[in-house]
């Protein structure tokens, strides 16, 4: 996939001006929001399984090595072959080979992140192999020629009516002027156009939620039937993974199912949830001839041992960036990368290197509601807060932020004169502000106030309340 991360800042502001977009990113709330709370509210357990879930894949990441060797191993004894893959072109390869091995013009593909991080479609496509996406989200956006906006729900970012216009162009084997308002009419006309590639495809191409040590198995988490029909129907089933995927036991992998929908999509369990070991045997009614698993690492190994190694506990829920702030404005176009969101900020300058994807990490208000909600406790602020230290110290961040960052040091040192300056600003500003609470401009906050009002400040500064706090506490000892 080819990083537009760069151009974040232009990106942002396009999608701000896109009020098509603005109301689809609406939904956001009332979905995903609302579903995980009450899923959450729904389960005891549900801190204790987090710290559970975090301690798992923290032991995991310290011997990784011994858990991919485990699963390799146990791939191996169940009649599958593994391919290890250091960078985005050599997994492609991989891929393309064993495509050519078994005559393929064509191939069925599940939902994976990580086949959008390789630009697995294109690359295939260039090469004479057709890649049909059949999650149906995917299937959408690969009529556009657009890439996802979400971890989990791909065409987030569309209305009916855009999927619509796009069906009929797409497919003109039906009548012009068939009815597409209603999804149930969509979902069909796709099933219908799908339904011939699935019994033709030599070979089908999954992700992998996580790959099982124990037993060699991968496990796929999906809402369509999509996802089993790609891997059962083909004579050849191709998982793609990235090394972080890998947890030691089933036991293991079950506590982190049990956070994933929950925190996902809000169910206790996703419609499908489908575990592959190997080629079919001689007594299984169905299933591949053939199993392979294209594992990728493009820089993830590289995180171990850093203040992003915590990045690698993600479990692509999509929780953090379904209570962002700054995903619900802009959407996740533009990060130009395939990890959008919170986690995209904090995981993708680690891959694509923070000269690429420098901005990301500015995207943010350290609200902490990523933190709070992500079932693994990555700590995401944390994290962007390391990134844009290193952002400083290559000086990528422009003359004028960083006058403005010496500044405001250079002040926050001489506590007299900080409370000097800021406490009469403040002060002006409330009275000013005082009638309709807000501001439309404030000099220097233009980023700010050209797409919202400005609150007038209330009340006392932080260390006016702090003095009086101290104040209480002095007398309640006495």
């Amino acid at each position: 996939m080819k990083a537009t991360s760069h151009a974040f800042v232009d990106n942002a502001h396009a999608a701000l001006g896109d009020g098509q977009l603005r109301r689809a990113l609406g939904n956001i709330e009332t979905g995903f929001q609302r579903k995980r709370a009450a899923a959450k509210l729904g389960l005891p357990e549900f801190e204790a399984l987090r710290d559970q879930a975090k301690a798992i894949k923290d032991h995991t990441l310290a011997h990784l090595d011994l858990y991919l060797e485990r699963f390799e191993t146990q791939v191996h004894a169940a009649g599958g072959q593994v391919h290890w893959a250091r960078t985005t072109d050599e997994a492609r390869q991989s891929v393309l080979d064993i495509c050519r091995q078994a005559g393929a013009r064509s191939v069925l593909k599940g939902k994976s992140m990580v086949s959008e991080e390789m630009g697995l479609n294109d690359f295939l496509q260039d090469n004479g192999v057709r890649p049909i996406e059949t999650d149906l989200g995917e299937y959408i956006i690969q009529l556009r020629r657009e890439p996802p906006s979400h971890i989990i729900a791909p065409a987030l970012h569309l209305n009916k009516e855009q999927i619509a216009d796009s069906f009929r162009d797409a497919h003109p084997q039906f009548p012009a002027e068939r009815p597409l308002s209603e999804p149930r009419q969509l979902v069909d006309e796709a099933r219908s156009v799908l339904r011939d590639a699935f019994l033709k495809a030599e070979v089908g191409i999954t992700g992998a939620n996580f790959l099982v040590a124990e037993t060699g198995s991968t496990i796929i988490v999906t809402n369509e039937g999509n996802g089993d029909l790609t891997q059962t129907l083909s004579r050849v089933h191709i998982v793609v993974a990235s090394i972080e995927k890998v947890v030691p036991t089933l036991e293991d992998a079950t506590t982190l199912l049990r956070l994933l929908s929950r925190s996902a999509t809000g169910q206790e369990f996703s419609a499908y949830t489908t575990l592959s070991t190997g080629p079919r045997r001689p007594d299984d009614p169905d299933g591949p001839e053939a199993f392979h698993v294209v594992i990728l690492d493009n820089g993830r190994s590289a995180l171990l041992g850093t203040p992003a190694q915590d990045t690698l506990r993600c479990i692509r829920c999509g929780a953090c960036m379904n209570h962002c702030p700054i995903f619900a404005a802009v959407g996740g176009h533009p990060y130009g990368w395939a990890v959008p969101g919170p986690i995209g900020a904090a995981l993708n300058p680690g891959l694509i290197g923070i000269e690429e994807a420098h901005h990301l990490p500015h995207a943010s208000t350290f609200c902490g509601r990523c933190e709070s909600v992500c079932p693994m406790k990555i700590p995401l602020p944390k994290i962007m807060r390391h990134w844009r230290e290193k952002a400083f110290e290559k000086d990528m961040m422009g003359t004028v932020p960083r006058l403005a960052l010496w500044a405001w040091a250079w002040a926050a040192k001489r506590p007299r004169l900080y409370r000097w300056t800021t406490g009469p600003m403040m002060a002006v500003l409330g009275r000013l502000g005082r009638r309709k609470g807000r501001f439309r401009s404030v000099p220097l906050a233009g980023g700010w106030t050209r797409h919202r009002d400005f609150p007038a400040p209330q009340g006392q500064t932080f260390q006016q309340a702090w003095a009086a706090h101290q104040r209480g506490a002095r007398r309640k000892g006495q």
